[in-house]
């Protein structure tokens, strides 16, 4: 699978060593072509660790000095593939006579946030974030810390097909260093936020279950939560990759970190995927709330302290909508995947953005999804509003979504038949169709990580849910198309 969410395949199948080495080497040679943007000039924004300075989003145009070498960051997640993987990564880079700034095992945000810091001209992370244990991916880096952009990534796949890579002789190949200073500079970020009271977090002493899974998340997590003085319990915080539920955290996978909130009467629970870029919630009922809210608290709360545009994807719950409503704002919908959703937020200098599985982006921390900002955001909003996070969830308008997947032979036969269904609902063809109806929307799109179709229908009373979800099954039987 090749898509603005990066590369990524089944290991030993699709997802080789040879695949792994051919898409780093092409990536190093495109950071180091004269039109590609240097990661050398900063936009003046105080970087919270050294006094250094930093950049967020896409740098202006710099031109490349003679024998100037790229600089790229690496960092992986926990799987057991991830090491095999990353020595690919790490020849096919130096070949082409990139440094090598090694980070280890770290999440996502994580390798974003440096490639600013450091002022690296790109990062790979290494990570197949929700996907189970056998696959793993790329995520690309630009040089202002977020994904590459369509256009970007449409240059590294033209190099990676052509083969033109821009070797270097033996006495100019890259050098690899080791950088362990990631997590405290990340949790500096996050707490230098300027609307994070993190000594009135602390007051609270809240007592915390985190669900890292195994992953890498469990590295920046705990530490966070103990310089906010919670009380934390912790399952699957050691990152060695031997996921104990599938890394998705959805509601259907999260029993254990229910029953943990319940029986340890805590005030919260969090679960995020195996790179930490996405964060679901666990109330202090021991119910999990779904994905969908994360990025509705996180917007409540920054829309009760500034105002402005916020940014989400196409598929995300209107929860959004009503939230920027009542704060007097709009809301700008994209194409799903968070290289779209942080392009717009560039354009629109949004106060918030994200998506509705979890990823909230909060600009003046850094252009990513990052599960670590929006847990001290929902921290935070708990704090100042002196609510349960149950009683928080339930200020908010109700909907009910289903999300599903389908293997479909006939795409564009069985969205016309979706089309007539539904006539005469607003479409929207941005992405797939999405069928806008007072009462309810529809959204099929083809997946950018596995392949197949996502079906996501959401509506204001489970009736209707049910209605239009028996509908749309009837009409995919009939088109001789699998639903998952």
């Amino acid at each position: 699978m090749i898509g603005i969410s990066g590369v990524r395949g089944i290991v030993g199948k699709s997802f080789t060593p040879e695949l792994a080495l051919r898409f780093a080497t092409a990536f190093g040679t495109l950071v180091q072509t004269p039109s590609f943007p240097l990661g050398r000039s900063p936009n003046g924004r105080a970087s919270p660790i050294g006094g250094a300075t930093a950049f967020s989003g896409v740098p202006p145009k710099a031109v490349r000095t003679k024998g100037e070498v790229g600089k790229i960051v690496v960092g992986l997640d926990s799987r057991p593939s991830g090491e095999m993987i990353k020595s690919a990564v790490i020849a096919g880079l130096t070949s082409v006579g990139c440094e090598v700034v090694d980070l280890g095992i770290v999440p996502t945000p994580t390798v974003q946030i440096m490639v600013e810091d450091l002022k690296a001209d790109g990062g790979i992370v290494i990570t197949a974030s929700h996907n189970p244990i056998e696959w793993n991916a790329f995520k690309f880096i630009g040089p202002g810390g977020a994904f590459l952009n369509a256009e970007e990534g449409r240059r590294l796949l033209e190099i990676y097909q052509r083969g033109k890579f821009k070797y270097v002789p033996w006495d100019k190949i890259g050098k690899t260093t080791m950088d362990d200073s990631a997590i405290d500079r990340h949790i500096c970020r996050i707490l230098a936020f300027k609307y994070l009271s993190v000594q009135k977090i602390r007051q609270q002493k809240f007592k915390v279950v985190i669900d890292c899974n195994y992953g890498a998340a469990g590295e920046l997590f705990f530490p966070l939560l103990n310089r906010l003085e919670c009380r934390i319990i912790a399952i699957g915080l050691e990152p060695t990759g031997q996921f104990s539920r599938l890394p998705e955290p959805v509601a259907k996978n999260l029993s254990e970190l229910c029953e943990t909130v319940q029986r340890e009467r805590a005030a919260i629970g969090f679960a995020t995927d195996a790179d930490g870029d996405r964060l679901s919630i666990v109330s202090d009922k021991g119910i999990a709330l779904g994905e969908e809210y994360t990025l509705a608290l996180a917007t409540r709360y920054i829309l009760s302290k500034v105002q402005g545009t916020v940014v989400t994807n196409l598929s995300t719950t209107r929860m959004i909508d009503d939230i920027a409503l009542e704060s007097g704002v709009k809301v700008i919908r994209t194409r799903v995947g968070e290289a779209n959703v942080v392009q717009q937020m560039q354009k629109e200098k949004a106060v918030i953005g994200g998506e509705g599985n979890g990823g909230v982006i909060l600009p003046e921390v850094h252009y990513g999804r990052d599960g670590a900002v929006a847990m001290a955001l929902v921290l935070q909003l708990i704090t100042d509003s002196k609510k349960t996070i149950s009683e928080l969830a339930k200020g908010f308008p109700k909907y009910y979504m289903i999300k599903r997947t389908l293997i479909v032979k006939n795409v564009a036969g069985f969205f016309k038949k979706i089309e007539k269904k539904f006539f005469p609902a607003e479409v929207d063809h941005t992405e797939g169709i999405k069928l806008n109806m007072s009462e309810a929307w529809i959204h099929l799109r083809a997946s950018g990580t596995e392949p197949i179709l996502r079906l996501i229908i959401e509506a204001k009373t489970k009736e209707r849910l049910q209605e239009i979800h028996r509908e749309i099954t009837t009409i995919a039987h009939g088109a001789d198309t699998v639903i998952c």
